[in-house]
């Protein structure tokens, strides 16, 4: 049984292996080694793409937001040469683009650039280097020069900066009258905050009623986040939220093969733009009817041959000559912290991605970060943190590692038995299973119990990988940065250590290949580490410190003395 046990741990170590370097070899652009995949094509977004969000019912949104675009800008009348318009609040620095007021560009003040601490980290931005904007704009006329769109020249007016002791500022740019209607968008930025509400006032200059339909886009490249991780992947992509399946993530490589899937019409919920840390969302008013499509178009852009969008589409009532409507929607550009994410949105805290077990990993943040509220270093938090689960697992592991000293206790009569009935397989296990029964001695008893713990603690690895509280966050002397490797490779060495530690006080497995598997496992799974954020290696330390102590002093307790079981590679 214990062979049997060595075994199975060992192939699931093996697959793990597989999958890990298969997952890096298609982060890194190249194909998978065990499984790979057909590659697809990606075509060029064309008007047509946008008519598949809006619904047959209304043949007046067939034109899409891209395809409008080229008549919309041909039809508006002469308006101010295109520029940059920035304003910065307290926590953002944004601009904004005069061509349909749309946001370019958002530079976080309190956040630096993970790659160059010099520097403010950008999430928005539109350059040679990265496509990634907010726009919005009208669709759905009838005219042929349509509606105003996220290519109509606009005109600015308002605040470029929040001023001391203000609360709050507007920015507001105005289109000229296009098939009919004049559009008025508003931002209104607030202290201290990344969401911003974007009043879209409607007015009709014409002498007929017009039946407009509003969009809200999110565009980006389809490149990971300069600096990502060769050895961990996080979720890049667009994310669909409604009440009624919940948050729907879209990988960029799905949308290539057209197998995105989300639902495509609902009254509620929020789009979004998801990378590592932070994220970017559409929040359009609750019960307001919205048709949502992700789709893949060719921008002919420098960053990449085709970039991604993720849209909402809202039919509006009539407007009569003369008359106005106004809409109001959110959008939110900021990092990922869990409670203000709550604030803003049902189900926008999704966006901070925990993988399947979110709902374990949520009450662990939650306890994080009561204890960052007394404690006030996200290091020792985590240190804090793993002791509190161990005391949890106390039983649990006495449970296990009272089987693993029962287990060295026997070894030495299981590896006698081995050698002197090694031309007898039958007979050797027959005589192990009875030692098993008199010493009362289950082999898989140690496994078991550690099993059950390890959900627990695979949710908190994806707290602390996910947690954007982490960046630039100090723990103690050289660590200066819980979300990036330790510049000196100090905790993965000891992290090492200790895990080679614990193996060595384990009962040494019967079969010698097997007992010098069981050392090449740490040693290939600590490789990983010298490149995995610091606040995590921390936590593994810090699990690794108290499970010796532990199995130390149950081992004591039952009177097997502690031993090292070192390997013989001969």
């Amino acid at each position: 049984m214990n062979d049997i046990r060595r075994t199975i741990l060992w192939l699931v170590f093996g697959f793990s292996m597989v999958m890990l370097w298969d997952n890096w070899q298609v982060y890194n652009g190249r194909p998978a080694t065990f499984f790979p995949q057909q590659p697809t094509k990606v075509s060029a977004a064309s008007a047509p793409a946008d008519a598949k969000a809006v619904p047959p019912a209304a043949p007046v949104a067939t034109t899409a937001p891209t395809g409008a675009a080229t008549a919309a800008t041909a039809a508006a009348p002469a308006a101010a040469p295109r520029q940059l318009i920035e304003v910065s609040t307290d926590v953002l620095k944004l601009s904004f683009d005069t061509e349909g007021g749309s946001l370019v560009r958002a530079e976080f003040l309190k956040y630096a650039d993970a790659n160059d601490k010099g520097q403010n980290f950008v999430l928005l931005n539109d350059s040679k280097d990265r496509v990634y904007k907010a726009q919005t704009g009208l669709i759905g006329s009838a005219a042929p020069e349509g509606f105003p769109t996220h290519t109509t020249p606009m005109v600015f007016s308002g605040e470029r900066s929040l001023k001391e002791g203000a609360d709050s500022l507007q920015v507001q740019f105005t289109s000229a009258p296009v098939g009919g209607v004049k559009l008025v968008k508003t931002y209104t930025l607030r202290r201290g905050a990344y969401d911003m509400a974007v009043k879209h006032e409607l007015v009709n200059v014409s002498s007929a009623p017009v039946s407009p339909q509003l969009y809200v886009q999110l565009m980006r490249d389809g490149n990971k986040p300069a600096g990502e991780s060769s050895f961990y992947s996080t979720f890049t992509g667009p994310a669909v939220y409604t009440d009624a399946k919940k948050y729907q993530k879209v990988e960029f490589a799905d949308i290539k093969k057209g197998k995105a899937d989300i639902e495509k019409s609902a009254d509620n919920g929020y789009i979004a733009m998801v990378q590592h840390y932070f994220a970017s969302a559409w929040v359009l008013p609750a019960g307001m009817q919205r048709n949502l499509s992700v789709e893949g178009l060719n921008i002919g852009s420098s960053v990449a041959d085709c970039c991604y969008r993720v849209s909402a589409i809202a039919p509006l009532a009539a407007i009569a000559p003369g008359q106005s409507q106004s809409v109001e929607a959110q959008l939110f550009v900021g990092p990922q912290e869990e409670k203000m994410l709550e604030a803003l949105s049902p189900g926008l805290e999704l966006v901070k991605d925990y993988g399947l077990f979110h709902i374990l990993a949520k009450p662990l943040y939650w306890l994080l970060d009561k204890l960052h509220a007394f404690i006030q270093n996200w290091g020792w938090s985590i240190v804090a943190l793993v002791l509190l689960l161990k005391i949890a697992f106390y039983w649990l592991n006495a449970k296990a590692y009272a089987s693993m000293a029962k287990m060295k206790a026997v070894n030495p009569r299981i590896m006698e038995l081995r050698e002197r009935l090694k031309d007898n397989p039958q007979q050797m296990q027959q005589e192990m299973m009875r030692i098993y029964r008199e010493e009362k001695v289950n082999p898989l008893g140690g496994c078991f119990p550690i099993m059950i713990q390890i959900p627990v603690f695979i949710a908190l690895y994806w707290v602390l990988l996910s947690s954007v509280e982490m960046r630039n966050a100090p723990w103690l002397g050289w660590i200066h940065d819980l979300s990036a490797p330790d510049p000196y490779f100090i905790l993965p060495l000891v992290m090492t250590l200790t895990t080679l530690l614990q193996t060595a006080l384990n009962p040494a497995p019967p079969d010698p290949m097997q007992a010098k598997m069981m050392w090449f496992m740490p040693l290939a799974f600590s490789v990983m580490f010298f490149f995995f954020p610091s606040g995590l290696v921390l936590y593994w330390i810090t699990n690794n410190v108290l499970s010796i102590a532990q199995q130390w002093i149950i081992n004591t307790r039952m009177g097997v003395p502690p031993q090292f079981n070192l390997p013989k590679f001969k």
